[in-house]
């Protein structure tokens, strides 16, 4: 991975989604942000982050909901219309543990068939955050905050709702591990 994948990630994304979902494009660009300020941590994977977190939510796109489930429809949209990078793929795919809310959608083996979690902790972590500390505006937050704007908007019973709720424990262990991994950073 390199800039010009980070390069080429903006470019798709800003194409499926400044248009047709400009908040989410916003949100998507605010996660992004927030990947490049953990550049450091992440040292070879950073333009990998970037890209994951520029994507994530591509899915969203009319054009590519299919199935309805996002980070399905993004990720296949990425693997048959970019042929693009496994990791990337695999990391949209399973962004903020969307293996939980594809189990509440009926979909979580068709998940894991298509695009298996990768074995590599910190990047995923590292996802979880940067998409777990930004608004839907793109404007950084907490993950407490976030998770209770994704519970008001959508609804504590919604699919979302219950995922989200189910997901907080290992959403916050995520974004801790994050911040301990940047608080062992030299300046």
């Amino acid at each position: 991975m390199n800039e010009s994948m980070r390069n080429w990630a903006v470019q798709v994304a800003e194409v499926e989604l400044n248009v047709v979902l400009p908040r989410r494009w916003a949100h998507s660009k605010g996660v992004a942000a927030r990947a490049v300020e953990l550049g450091r941590t992440l040292r070879g994977d950073a333009d990998l982050l970037v890209a994951s977190a520029v994507l994530h939510d591509v899915g969203y796109a009319p054009r590519l909901a299919v199935s309805g489930f996002h980070p399905l429809d993004g990720a296949r949209f990425l693997r048959d219309e970019h042929d693009a990078d496994e990791r990337l793929v695999r990391l949209v795919a399973n962004h903020s543990f969307a293996f939980l809310e594809a189990e509440e959608r009926g979909l979580r083996e068709t998940l894991e068939a298509e695009f298996p979690l990768l074995d590599e902790p910190l990047l995923v972590d590292a996802l979880v955050y940067c998409d777990m500390t930004t608004k839907p505006g793109g404007e950084p937050t907490t993950a407490t905050q976030r998770i209770a704007e994704i519970v008001d908007r959508y609804g504590a019973d919604s699919v979302v709702g219950r995922f989200i709720r189910r997901a907080s424990p290992q959403i916050f262990a995520s974004v801790a591990r994050v911040e301990a991994a940047v608080s062992l950073q030299p300046r």
